[in-house]
């Protein structure tokens, strides 16, 4: 939550440096996958076991929410190239969970969401908290293309095995490819147009259906530094297959798209000499490649073990009795305290004097925002003592 605070205010981003100073990112790595491996592996046996009948599901949801919370937080950080070559090795890792994501979004196909109709229909709490699962997982592989993006923007500090893995083993220009055709955050609900977008499903009006959405940028950002930036034009193999899907961009390469992103008029001059060269025969130039560690190992040394580790979290975690329950209940309610998360909503600042979206803020006291210096001088008159007292107090402490 600080962290979304300090991004959406532009300022210092002390939980990114602390991140990355205290060597963190490789464990948010390790725990993202943990969690996305007990969400396949435990998870499902969790839901058959005949004595599994929950009357909470919160411990449950919390889990699941583990996941979404964490990438959430890489999201918000990975914005800073330190945090992503912090990232070390778990990069291989964090690429393959990426491309996995991603893999499940194309599958989706515009259907990431229940209708209203369909919501009504899930009844108790199990089919509730496995709807919520499902739209979880969605928003996750959302915030996965741009943790991908902004791994993309550091292609000039990643190690050969991570090229050799996004450009050969994953061939993730081809599968962002894929991403735009499918568009699954996009779909048609009632002959209406609908994205989504902070968190749900809204309606696009006309007049705004030819702007480009922030997923589609960052689908075609990324693919613009994986085609076009030097280490990777001197790697990617364009073979028969890899030419006819990027191709395929040729045709969303419209003017429109053009004035709303000018650097894809490298991307269309690029594919236009793709057009009349031959394609390239597949190779494969690294003797010795790094591999991902951490799926194979948590999976190496869980093997065989998912029945029993489903037992004993059913005992242990997830049938507490009422007085733990409201405990867990109030220590969340601590955490996340309703002035928090209003502070963390994504609307930005209003000028104290005329209500506009403001992005100046008073240098003195750092409380008031204004939109413009001439409304800065206009309220000085009631901010003035307040301002003086407010920055008198910051010197004291």
């Amino acid at each position: 939550m600080q962290a979304i605070l300090d991004a959406t205010a532009s300022q210092g981003e002390p939980i990114q440096e602390l991140l990355v100073t205290h060597g963190k990112i490789p464990t948010l790595v390790e725990e993202l996958i943990a969690v996305e491996m007990w969400k396949q592996k435990v998870f499902p046996v969790l839901c058959r076991l005949e004595d599994f009948k929950p009357q909470n599901t919160f411990p449950i949801y919390m889990v699941i929410h583990h996941e979404a919370s964490i990438i959430n937080l890489l999201e918000t950080v990975f914005f800073h190239k330190e945090v992503c070559e912090s990232a070390e090795d778990t990069i291989l890792d964090l690429v393959d969970y990426c491309h996995r994501k991603l893999t499940l979004l194309v599958a989706q196909s515009g259907h990431g969401g229940p209708s209203e109709e369909e919501e009504s229909q899930y009844s108790t709490p199990m089919q509730e908290l496995q709807k919520q699962a499902e739209l979880m997982e969605f928003e996750i592989a959302l915030k996965a293309l741009s943790v991908l993006r902004y791994i993309t923007d550091c292609m000039d500090s990643l190690s050969l095995s991570t090229l050799s893995r996004m450009l050969s083993t994953h061939n993730l220009p081809c599968l962002l490819v894929e991403l735009l055709e499918h568009s699954p955050w996009s779909r048609r609900e009632r002959g209406k147009l609908q994205q989504f977008e902070s968190g749900r499903w809204q309606t696009v009006v006309p007049s705004e259906q030819q702007k480009l959405s922030k997923l589609d940028g960052q689908v075609w950002i990324a693919l613009y530094n994986l085609l076009l930036s030097p280490e990777a034009r001197a790697r990617y193999c364009l073979t028969s297959f890899a030419k006819g899907q990027l191709l395929k961009l040729r045709a969303f390469l419209t003017d429109t798209l053009l004035d709303q992103l000018p650097n894809l008029a490298d991307l269309q001059g690029f594919l236009a000499h793709l057009a009349l060269v031959e394609a390239q025969s597949p190779k494969k130039d690294l003797v010795l490649e790094q591999m991902p560690e951490i799926w194979e190992r948590l999976e190496r040394e869980n093997r065989g073990k998912w029945q029993a580790i489903a037992k004993h979290q059913l005992r242990h975690v997830f049938s507490p009795s009422e007085q733990e329950l409201r405990l867990q209940a109030r220590r969340w309610a601590e955490t996340y305290r309703l002035d928090v998360l209003e502070a963390v909503a994504p609307e930005r600042p209003r000028c104290a004097y005329c209500s506009a979206e403001a992005s100046k803020r008073c240098s003195r006291c750092q409380n008031e925002w204004y939109c413009c210096r001439e409304c800065q001088v206009k309220h000085w008159e009631k901010h003035g003592k307040a301002c003086v007292l407010a920055a008198q107090g910051d010197r004291a402490k």
